[in-house]
């Protein structure tokens, strides 16, 4: 039988945020015939508009079947879902029958107003950050995330993210295999890791053989992460590792490393009260002069500035 996953939308939803998964699920099915059945679902069903102005025909949640998955969308509107108790009531329902929960972008606030991420790790759009661990400080929420898994609950950050999200699930049900070639059909990349940043894909990995180490390496940063302390832990030695990364990765594992820090350090300026001496701190750069040096590497401009311009927008 296939999996019924239902999309909840509602008005001025993100019509990316919605039409975004369900084109990775389509075309799943397309190789894997049968794998999936599709619904669009809103509170009283019919037609709902997006934040676009385009509508798309719904079912009303009273009529949906069971779901395998339920996948809530994003949008200006989320805050009239987040308030509506037949819509929070369904959600919850649902999380007590169907295999996951899914959201993406700002679609995470319907879940926590449904009480379903306290206690869990989440994200979101990464401009919803302060509003969203203001309004539930019992979410482990993880700014700088593409998606993240919490047993049944899944959440990713913003537009476009929601088929990175979608990818794994397809992944996960079917196999990396299909889940490839779907990302090929949609030419996109396959596929950018859950713990890669959301604020920019410094790191284009050719081989994901050592997503795990790098992985570990983004929650050490304030260690030194030594070319001989990153092949302890690969268990390998120093130059076999460094000749291996560096070939498998086309960065070395120094580059790698200054580019996790960049992006690690632009995440807590952008959405934390911190001083630039503390963020150089706290990301293992220590001086806040190599931390500048490398954000112009990086991104042409250096920490005060991106901070002025994040503040700006």
């Amino acid at each position: 039988m296939p999996r019924t996953i239902g999309f909840l939308v509602y008005p001025d939803f993100q019509l990316l945020d919605a039409t975004g998964p369900i084109a990775t699920f389509e075309i799943a099915a397309r190789y894997a015939p049968g794998a999936y059945r599709l619904l669009f679902l809103s509170r009283d069903g019919g037609l709902i508009t997006s934040s676009s102005g385009m509508a798309v025909t719904t079912m009303a949640l009273s009529d949906a079947p069971p779901l395998d998955t339920l996948m809530v969308a994003g949008g200006d509107g989320v805050k009239d879902p987040a308030s509506c108790g037949i819509t929070l009531a369904y959600v919850r329902d649902t999380a007590k029958t169907a295999r996951r929960i899914a959201s993406v972008c700002s679609g995470a606030y319907v879940l926590a107003e449904a009480g379903l991420l306290d206690g869990k790790r989440a994200t979101t759009h990464w401009s919803r950050t302060k509003d969203f661990q203001k309004r539930y400080p019992a979410i482990r929420l993880e700014p700088d995330r593409i998606f993240v898994q919490d047993g049944q609950i899944w959440s990713s950050a913003g537009i476009s993210a929601g088929i990175d999200l979608s990818l794994a699930l397809v992944g996960a049900d079917e196999g990396e295999t299909l889940a490839r070639r779907v990302a090929q059909q949609l030419v996109v990349y396959h596929r950018r890791p859950g713990g890669q940043s959301q604020f920019s894909a410094l790191i284009d990995i050719k081989s994901r053989r050592f997503d795990t180490l790098l992985a570990w390496a983004r929650e050490h940063l304030a260690e030194s992460l030594s070319v001989e302390q990153l092949a302890d832990r690969a268990a390998m030695s120093p130059r076999n590792f460094a000749r291996l990364f560096t070939a498998e990765t086309g960065v070395t594992p120094a580059k790698a490393v200054e580019r996790l820090r960049v992006e690690a350090a632009r995440a807590l300026l952008d959405s934390q009260p911190l001083q630039v001496e503390d963020v150089a701190l706290e990301t293992g750069f220590g001086d806040p002069e190599r931390m500048r040096r490398a954000f112009i590497r990086a991104f042409g401009q250096p920490p005060q500035a991106l901070r002025r311009k994040a503040k700006a927008g």
